[in-house]
């Protein structure tokens, strides 16, 4: 029995154990002749024990650089906010004409072209809003608050309401703000704000329309490079899901679009038989923009139009009150379940939950993008949540 050093194993192969070893030395042990191998010492120490991730310390200290990192991102999530809302409804614009791109590529236009004919029709159609119809509306406007002191006059009337303007000088304040010649000035922070508000609303006007035409331009490939970071093994289901996302938007979009302008038709219609038809167009116009908050738009329209023609004519007030009760029955009940049946499908309560949250999280711009969330939402909770639910 040899209590020597154990020689090594031959390696295979048919290699003789006294041929080079392919094994190079460690720092740890040398090859010494005739001795046990000997651990040499590391330069810097011997390590020590890995960190236990399960200690106190190391999940406080872990957890609250998460916490700073989730902070951080959530201020730059703010400060970037007016940039994310652009690019948001420039999405949901672009995705509401693409079904007009669509119609067009059907008809063997091609894309690039489809988008710069629609986009040119869009622009079109505004430049000959703004030329043909906001002249009227300014000027009827402007003979809204030329009036506006003697319905104001008109009310002072009443006695509860000479009873409040003698304690509080409401009617007095209200008269003296609209006969006030820079009181639309005065609502955005004096000449300078007023000016700059402009300035502000031209930009993001022009911002909106680039960003609407590169992503109506490359809607699809922007689409499908987002639908590639999805498993192969469910890519096919997440691109269906996503296009029939995209595809409720664009039609909530041109629903809203068409139910609106049915509200402004209809008024502007009405309007010209009642002793305020001098208004008609800028009301309509009021109408039709109101009309495109979901649930509350069309209730704000009616009521400032009804209260315009109670202060001009009661006829003329009574007749308004019933024309709006008709009308909103008819398009809760005709036109919006016609217009949006197909692309979104939402309960009622749905409908108003999200109109709720959106306009408390984001004002005007969030209601009218709730609607469409909610649907895109509903759409994934019953098509994954629920499906998968079902095959437990």
């Amino acid at each position: 029995m040899s209590f020597g050093r154990r020689r090594a194993a031959a390696p295979q192969g048919g290699a003789s154990a006294a041929g080079p070893s392919t094994v190079a030395p460690t720092e740890e042990q040398a090859p010494i002749d005739g001795a046990a191998a000997v651990p040499l010492p590391l330069p810097y120490g011997e390590p020590g024990a890995p960190f236990d991730k399960k200690s106190p310390f190391y999940i406080g200290f872990v957890g609250g650089l998460g916490l700073l990192l989730a902070y951080w991102l959530f201020q730059a999530l703010i400060g970037i906010g007016s940039v994310l809302m652009l690019v948001v409804v420039s999405f949901f614009l672009a995705a509401g004409l693409n079904p007009s791109v669509e119609f067009l590529e059907r008809r063997g236009v091609r894309r690039s072209w489809a988008c710069a004919f629609v986009i040119s029709a869009a622009l079109g159609t505004v430049a000959l809003f703004i030329v043909a119809i906001v002249p009227v509306i300014a000027d009827q406007i402007q003979a809204l608050t030329d009036n506006a002191p003697i319905w104001l006059d008109e009310l002072e009337k009443n006695q509860n309401v000479q009873d409040l303007n003698d304690e509080y000088e409401i009617v007095d304040k209200a008269k003296a703000f609209i006969t006030d010649g820079d009181f639309i000035a005065t609502l955005f922070g004096g000449a300078l704000g007023f000016g700059l508000k402009i300035i502000s609303a031209l930009f993001n006007a022009f911002i909106i329309v680039v960003l609407t035409l590169y992503f109506l331009a490359s809607l699809k490939t922007t689409t499908h490079a987002i639908y590639r970071l999805a498993p192969a093994s469910r890519r096919d289901r997440v691109e269906k899901l996503g296009d029939k996302v995209i595809h409720n938007i664009g039609g909530y979009v041109s629903g809203a679009f068409v139910v609106a302008m049915c509200a402004g038709i209809s008024s502007l219609i009405f309007l010209q038989f009642t002793e305020i038809r001098e208004y008609a167009v800028a009301l309509a116009f009021v109408v039709a923009v109101l009309d495109v908050i979901p649930m509350i738009g069309a209730t704000l329209g009616a009521v400032i139009v009804c209260a315009i023609a109670f202060a001009t004519d009661v006829k003329s007030g009574v007749a308004a009150v019933i024309f709006y009760v008709i009308y909103q029955q008819v398009e809760n009940y005709v036109i919006y379940p016609r217009v949006m049946g197909r692309t979104v499908d939402l309960p009622g309560a749905v409908i108003v939950i999200a109109a709720l949250v959106g306009t408390a999280l984001l004002g005007v711009v969030g209601a009218l993008l709730a609607i469409p969330a909610a649907a895109a939402v509903l759409l994934i909770i019953r098509e994954v949540v629920i499906k998968q639910q079902d095959l437990r």
